[in-house]
């Protein structure tokens, strides 16, 4: 495994690291084969110039942190978690978007990577809460987010633009307290 595919961190099966311009053309190849399984939910890149501009995105945009989900047992990737719109100081939060690609679908990878991305964005990155807004229908993305212990929250209408409409959205949500147990926050810092 090269420097720019080393782990932020590991699992029993699978680890996360950040984008690479690098990994473009397995990226492709993995979403065009997932068109299925994504579709009406998610729409990956599926070009290598799309993806040249959505990984460019997550690496130089200080308020998103991209990660690939890949199986320890050969480095595949199994799909992709993203923090986006992060707010630091008081706020210290993050809303998750995610997706998996059909050969790791139903196998458990990601909710391993899930709940490493979760133990990353409350640990080094220093964030409080995460959210995540599915589709009601979407029930994989949902049953993904109360795998990893969040909670159900609320009902947004006409929360995000998605394939020509603005679409209705449960959101859930998690906080370092709800994964360290009450009593181990940490103090907030201004920023």
């Amino acid at each position: 495994m090269t420097d720019d595919h080393s782990f932020a961190a590991e699992g029993a099966r699978v680890g996360i690291r950040p984008f690479a311009l690098t990994d473009a053309d397995e990226f492709v190849a993995r979403s065009r084969e997932s068109r299925a399984l994504h579709r009406p939910w998610l729409f990956p890149p599926d070009s290598t110039d799309a993806y040249a501009r959505y990984a460019g995105g997550l690496i130089d945009d200080p308020a998103k942190h991209g990660f690939l989900v890949c199986e320890r047992d050969g480095g595949a990737i199994a799909g992709f978690i993203n923090i986006n719109n992060v707010v630091q100081g008081g706020f210290r939060s993050g809303a998750l978007g995610y997706g998996a690609f059909a050969h790791a679908a139903g196998r458990g990878l990601m909710s391993e990577g899930l709940a490493l991305v979760v133990r990353h964005a409350f640990g080094p990155l220093g964030l409080h809460r995460l959210e995540i807004n599915a589709q009601s229908a979407n029930t994989a993305s949902i049953a993904l987010a109360r795998r990893a212990g969040f909670r159900l929250e609320g009902f947004s209408p006409d929360f995000l633009f998605i394939d020509g409409a603005w679409r209705d959205h449960e959101r859930w949500a998690i906080t370092a307290e709800m994964v360290r147990g009450p009593g181990a926050a940490t103090a907030a810092t201004s920023g």
